[in-house]
């Protein structure tokens, strides 16, 4: 991924994998529920030529261990915590994609002191209110698929640790979300799966908040839109 190897970052029960590129002012990549920081391929090489970029795969993703502890956003922070303070980075802008929007929410009410900016993009507060149903409802009969055969398959128990993460309540509520004093820019696509009403709502909450709407574009949109979505990134972070 990105022709670089993972460093691996000891965390309790799990060794967090990360990918450290480039140089200058640290930007925190988070990926999505079920994928890996390559999903940042078509960000990475734009980004680092202003700063320096660390890519992060959650625990139970990609090259990150699942530890023995299960799945939980809580944990997947504290190992985040782990990771930068192992690095030595004190303050960062973060870029969080959907679950990793929704991780990067939940860091930065615990640890707001190192969240420079924040950008989140297709993340959540709400999992059935905040998402489109015929998105959210085949993840509930995924998950529960997955819980029934979780005791005879350690594949099926792993896909519903994973799926679990979209399923259950995550620890913050759009109240808190006041508490959020850091400039945030918002990113959605037209037709993203989280409804329009959801990021709405977060946006009046979030103090210094504004949203960009993707025209055309769904939940993926840096994959799809590369170009405006790097654009639209670094022009917010440097202050443009």
């Amino acid at each position: 991924m990105f022709g670089y190897e993972p460093e691996y970052i000891d965390c309790g029960d799990a060794r967090i994998a990360c990918y450290d590129i480039g140089r200058g002012r640290p930007l925190i990549l988070l990926h999505g529920n079920g994928e890996d920081s390559s999903y940042w391929n078509a960000q990475i090489s734009e980004f680092t030529r202003f700063m320096r970029v660390i890519a992060v795969d959650s625990r139970g993703h990609g090259a990150s261990d699942s530890g023995s502890q299960g799945l939980s956003f809580d944990l997947m922070a504290h190992d985040l915590k782990r990771v930068l303070d192992s690095k030595g980075i004190q303050k960062a802008c973060f870029l969080g994609f959907s679950d990793g929007g929704n991780l990067a929410i939940k860091f930065a009410l615990q640890w707001p002191q190192m969240v420079e900016k924040l950008i989140l993009n297709g993340a959540n507060v709400e999992m059935f209110l905040g998402v489109k149903p015929q998105v959210q409802l085949p993840i509930y009969a995924g998950y529960g698929v997955a819980s029934l055969f979780s005791r005879i398959s350690r594949k099926a128990a792993r896909r519903r640790d994973v799926l679990g993460l979209m399923v259950h309540p995550y620890g913050v509520r759009m109240d808190d979300l006041a508490r959020l004093e850091m400039p945030t820019l918002i990113i959605v696509g037209e037709h993203d799966m989280i409804k329009d009403r959801q990021t709405r709502e977060m946006a009046a909450h979030i103090p210094h908040c504004r949203v960009e709407v993707f025209r055309d574009g769904d939940h993926f949109v840096a994959a799809k839109q590369p170009s405006r979505f790097n654009r639209t990134v670094m022009e917010f972070i440097l202050g443009r």
